[in-house]
Order: C-alpha cells, then sequence, then structure tokens
C-alpha cells in the first residue's frame, strides 16, 4: 500500500513539472509577438506656412505718394517700382547741384590756367634774371678795365637785382596757384559729393522691391503724406516660407536642427514639400491658443521652424500644414550622431 502511494506521488510530480515546461514554453514562443512595437520612425508635428516679411518705407523722404501702382495679393518681381513719392523738391536740388558742380569745375578749369601762366612767367623771369645778371658781369669786368663808366655798371647791377626781386615774386605767385588748385579740387569734390546726396535722395522717392514676393499688405493710400520710415507696403518672399510647429517635451530630444521632413497642406492634397528643421527653441511655452482643447492648450511645448522648399510659390502664409519629421536622419557632418543623440554601433 505504502509502494502504491509513493509511485502515486511521483506521478503528480512528473505530471506538475511537464505542465511547468510546456506554459514556459508556451510563454517563450509567445514573448516576441507580445512586446511593444518599436518606435515609429517619424514625428508628425502640424503648424501654419508663414514667410519672411519685409516692412518696405521710404527714407529721407518727407512727401506724399503719387504712384502705387500694386494692390495687395499681386506678385512683383525683384526690382519693381511699388510705389513713387513726390519728387519735385528733390529734382530741384539735383538741378541746384548740377549747377554748382559746374560752377566749381570752371573755377578749378581758371585755376589750372593760372598755375600755367604763372610757371610760363617765371620760366620768362628766369632768362630774363640770367641775362641781367650777364650783363652785369660784363660791365663789371669792363669796368675794372676802365673801358665802362661806373654809372652803367651801377645801372646794370640795379638791373638785375630787380630781375631777381621779379623771379621770386612771380615764383611765389606759382605757389599761390598751386593753393588755389588744391582750394579748387576741394570746392569741386565738396560739390560732387552734394551732387551725389542730392540724386540718392531723389532715387529714395522711388520705391523698389528688394526681392520677388507677394504684397501682403498696402499701408498707404495714393495721394497720402507719408514720413520717414512709414510702411508703405508688406512684402512677403514666398521664395522661403517656413513651417511654424510645436513639439512636446518628451519629443524633444527625437528632433535636432537640420533634420529631413516632408511638408503636407489639405490645400494641395497629394503634394509633398521638402523641408529641414532650421530652429528649435530653447524655452518652454504653453500650447498656443489655436489648439482646440484646453488641455492641449496648457501642455508645454517647444516652438520648431521647418524651412519648406517653395519654388511654385504653392505654399502661402498662414496656410495650415503638416510635417513628418525623419526619426532615422543621421546628421553626416558628424559621424556617430543621429538625431543630436549619440549612435552606439
Amino acid at each position: 500500500m505504502k509502494a502504491t502511494s509513493r509511485r502515486s506521488s511521483s506521478r503528480r510530480v512528473l505530471i506538475f513539472a511537464a505542465v511547468l515546461a510546456a506554459i514556459a514554453a508556451g510563454t517563450a514562443i509567445i514573448a516576441p509577438f507580445t512586446r511593444q512595437p518599436a518606435p515609429s520612425a517619424t514625428l508628425l508635428v502640424s503648424g501654419n506656412i508663414e514667410a519672411h516679411q519685409s516692412l518696405l518705407s521710404f527714407k529721407q523722404i518727407q512727401s506724399r505718394i503719387t504712384e502705387l501702382p500694386f494692390d495687395e495679393g499681386q506678385w512683383v518681381k525683384k526690382g519693381t517700382v511699388l510705389a513713387h513719392a513726390d519728387d519735385d523738391d528733390y529734382r530741384q536740388q539735383v538741378m541746384l547741384g548740377e549747377s554748382q558742380l559746374a560752377a566749381r569745375q570752371q573755377e578749378l578749369a581758371s585755376a589750372m590756367q593760372n598755375l600755367l601762366a604763372a610757371r610760363k612767367t617765371v620760366l620768362a623771369d628766369e632768362a630774363e634774371s640770367a641775362q641781367k645778371w650777364a650783363d652785369y658781369r660784363r660791365f663789371e669786368a669792363l669796368w675794372q678795365q676802365q673801358v665802362a663808366a661806373q654809372q652803367t655798371r651801377d645801372q646794370a647791377l640795379t638791373s638785375a637785382k630787380q630781375s631777381r626781386a621779379t623771379l621770386e615774386r612771380d615764383r611765389a605767385l606759382v605757389g599761390v596757384a598751386m593753393r588755389n588748385i588744391a582750394v579748387a579740387e576741394a570746392n569741386v569734390k565738396a560739390a560732387a559729393d552734394s551732387l551725389r546726396l542730392a540724386k540718392i535722395t531723389l532715387d529714395y522717392t522711388v520705391l523698389r522691391a528688394p526681392f520677388s514676393g507677394v504684397i501682403l499688405v498696402r499701408n498707404v493710400e495714393l495721394g497720402e503724406a507719408v514720413q520717414p520710415g512709414t510702411a508703405i507696403v508688406t512684402l512677403a518672399d514666398l521664395d522661403h516660407v517656413w513651417l511654424r510647429a510645436y513639439v512636446n517635451e518628451t519629443d524633444l530630444g527625437k528632433v535636432a536642427w537640420g533634420q529631413p521632413a516632408i511638408v503636407t497642406a489639405d490645400t494641395w492634397p497629394g503634394r509633398h514639400y521638402a523641408g529641414r528643421i532650421s530652429f528649435i527653441s530653447s524655452e518652454a511655452e504653453f500650447t498656443p491658443k489655436s489648439v482646440e482643447t484646453h488641455a492641449e492648450r496648457v501642455t508645454l511645448v517647444y516652438r520648431i521652424k521647418i524651412d519648406v522648399d517653395n519654388p511654385h510659390h504653392q505654399l502661402k502664409p498662414g496656410m495650415p500644414a503638416d510635417a513628418l519629421i525623419d526619426l532615422a536622419w543621421v546628421d553626416h557632418r558628424a559621424p556617430g550622431v543621429a538625431n543630436g543623440q549619440a549612435v552606439i554601433r
């Protein structure tokens, strides 16, 4: 009886061990299929398209608008005249500057003629003085030989001394003429600078587009008086647009400067625009109030900018858009770094 009991006990142990083994095997088989899925290779963010905008105004111009050929929403090329201010006063300044420059140039020409004449006079004086002193030496020799009278010798000496004084005076006049030329040249330069400034100021009456873009806002109307710095138009550069978006604090470590992204917009379904992260804020902020729910608005997020290629200007400022950020991107400028984190190989 005891032997039978021991055999039953051993059989139960074996059965229990077999069950445990089966459970372990089943767990090993099921485990690979019950693990958490691998993290996504992209991060979806949403936001609005923005563009580089410039408030364009007249420089140093206080006048009224005489031409305003474009309306809001129109496309303009670089260099296109966007507005023209009344330039009558500024044209008169240019004309006055031109007449003053012409007068100063004439003064310079006269000063140069005076210098040439003074130098010719000095050459003549030098020849005459040389002759006078030669005559004196000749009469001096004759007087020593008692051939010429002393009075003749004395007259020759006086004449030689007078020629020397005349030569020195005319040489001094050459110096004066040279100084007059320097003054005249300075006057010409000042007049030219004044004219150049007047022309620059006249050119300021024409407002040109510094780049190709679309006019977002026309801030003034035709005939309106404007002051220097008054905004005339707001011009947006659609060649350089970006997506303003926000990432949660938990996703901040997944993004990095230069990281590529694909941008899409509901306005253009099926079209994709290449982009790259160009800015990541270093300060957290609350989600903008444009977000629907209060729970999302009070979430701390980080603002990012994604520069977007917009060759056909299909993306406009204010347009809602989404971006898929490539989390598998590797920054090849820094080997061993992906998304700003070290890659262990």
